[in-house]
């Protein structure tokens, strides 16, 4: 595979999370998987939908790689895959130096109203 398509296949990864990931259902799915694995009707019970509802939503996140789905005997659990998840800090760290000087340049302003508010202060 050459770093172009290697590129693009990386880039077709991280927009099905990120797409999986626009939906605070799916988000609150991924949050109880984060606890621990659960069944459908476990993940549904805190939400008012029905079961094919959730599990549409259970599908679009194993779909991202973000649940796998397991056999035990009768039931099929759920488990966090949290591989994709890695991949956007990997994506969102590249920007780490970007904020950070904002909220560098932003402290060098707050720093600089507080010192003329209490120069201010001291001519009042």
């Amino acid at each position: 595979m050459t770093t172009a398509s290697a590129t693009a296949t990386e880039d077709d990864r991280l927009s099905e999370t990120f797409a999986a990931l626009a939906n605070s259902t799916r988000r609150a799915i991924l949050a109880r998987l984060a606890e621990g694995e659960a069944t459908v009707n476990e993940l549904a019970e805190p939400f008012e939908l029905t079961l094919p509802a959730v599990s549409k939503h259970i599908k679009v996140l194993v779909q991202a790689g973000l649940v796998v789905r397991g056999q035990q005997a009768q039931y099929r659990p759920c488990a966090l895959d949290a591989g994709p998840l890695e991949e956007v800090s990997t994506w969102a760290e590249q920007y780490r130096p970007v904020w950070e000087a904002r909220f560098d340049r932003m402290g060098d302003y707050l720093a600089r109203l507080r010192s003329q508010g209490k120069a201010g202060e001291a001519d009042g």
